[in-house]
């Protein structure tokens, strides 16, 4: 049976949340800070490991990279139709929907704990690689690590954010349970170029994700995750070519 990997990953960021939530009343806010601090350093360097774990390969025993040129046409291309389209802005009204049916109307920070949260666990190598094995296999062994991560992760993120991270789960439902069910389908038609080129692109945008925590929003991450669909346009084109 496939999707089982979702379920568990839905039912660990809720946790999480949750805990986080009932947390944050405890804790000082220099505590908050530094713990937001931490989790942005960490989903930067998760970022950076996974760009050059799919760019650089050992060849006769020297270092040389890979994939460069298709990683800046992803995000320049990815990041022009985003803009036109505003993902970002859809992402920010959806978080102020659930917050004005959910929370309380003095939650300033729901709609940012929904989107950075959101983004940190849907697009990594984990999530995109993990949905993929459970839809073809049934393994759902790499989500259920993932969800052990998110769970700390969100549970850090809700301390300071708030309910809004907790919500990320409708996020993961949404998006590990297509990526499961289409991978099911399409079965041979998604190869390991694509899972590896969709893992270091998915890494960078994480990447960005860690700087927006870090340092304040600098990046419109959600513009940029139309970049996870050119690698697979480009694949196939090649492919027929």
């Amino acid at each position: 049976m496939f999707g089982i990997g979702t379920l568990i990953n839905t039912a660990a960021v809720i946790l999480g949340g949750i805990i986080g939530i009932l947390l944050r009343k405890g804790l000082k806010e220099n505590i908050r800070k530094t713990l937001m601090a931490a989790c942005g350093v960490a989903t930067i360097f998760i970022g950076v490991a996974g760009t050059l774990e799919g760019m650089i390969i050992i060849k006769d025993g020297k270092i040389e990279t890979q994939g460069a040129m298709l990683l800046i046409f992803s995000l320049v291309i990815g990041g022009f139709f985003g803009e036109l389209i505003d993902i970002e802005k859809g992402m920010d009204i959806l978080g102020e929907r659930l917050k004005k049916t959910f929370s309380r109307e003095n939650d300033s920070r729901f709609a940012e704990g929904f989107v950075n949260s959101s983004l940190i666990i849907c697009i990594g190598a984990m999530a995109i690689v993990g949905s993929i094995e459970d839809g073809l296999t049934g393994d759902f062994s790499m989500l259920a690590a993932k969800s052990v991560l998110d769970f700390v992760v969100v549970m850090i993120l809700a301390s300071s954010y708030g309910a809004g991270t907790a919500f990320s789960a409708l996020a993961v439902f949404v998006y590990e349970g297509a990526l499961t069910v289409a991978a099911h389908f399409a079965g041979s038609f998604i190869s390991d170029e694509i899972v590896n080129s969709l893992s270091y692109i998915g890494s960078a945008l994480i990447f960005c994700v860690g700087i927006n925590i870090t340092f304040g929003k600098k990046i419109r991450v959600g513009n940029f995750l139309p970049a996870l669909l050119i690698p697979v346009i480009y694949i196939y084109i090649k492919a027929l070519l």
